[in-house]
């Protein structure tokens, strides 16, 4: 079955976010982090930590949930993330994307 899955990103703890869609959480976070698309929003603004994401088995929900959350004011998108995860860690650290393992080296 193929999930699709609404993601935020962000450059740090309350900073800089970065709402998305995807059907393929993997490659998009590695995308971000390494920065392929140079002139994008998530690589200008450094947006390489996955704060947080939801799995949907429908894109179409899934895309109704990320307009949701874009509209949202962003108090209401902090306390979704500090509810998953309050530490803001990234949640992707040590997942094997392609060739690369991400660590975070800071």
């Amino acid at each position: 079955m193929k999930y699709w899955y609404v993601y935020i990103m962000a450059n740090k703890p309350n900073g800089v976010i970065y709402i998305g869609v995807t059907d393929n959480l993997d490659e998009r976070v590695k995308e971000h982090k390494l920065k392929v698309y140079p002139k994008s929003f998530t690589a200008r603004y450094n947006c390489e930590i996955l704060v947080y994401f939801e799995e949907f088995e429908n894109g179409e929900k899934a895309s109704i949930r990320e307009v949701q959350f874009k509209k949202w004011k962003r108090d209401w998108k902090i306390k979704l993330i500090e509810e998953m995860n309050p530490s803001w860690a990234d949640l992707s650290l040590n997942w094997n994307l392609g060739n690369k393992i991400f660590r975070n080296n800071k």
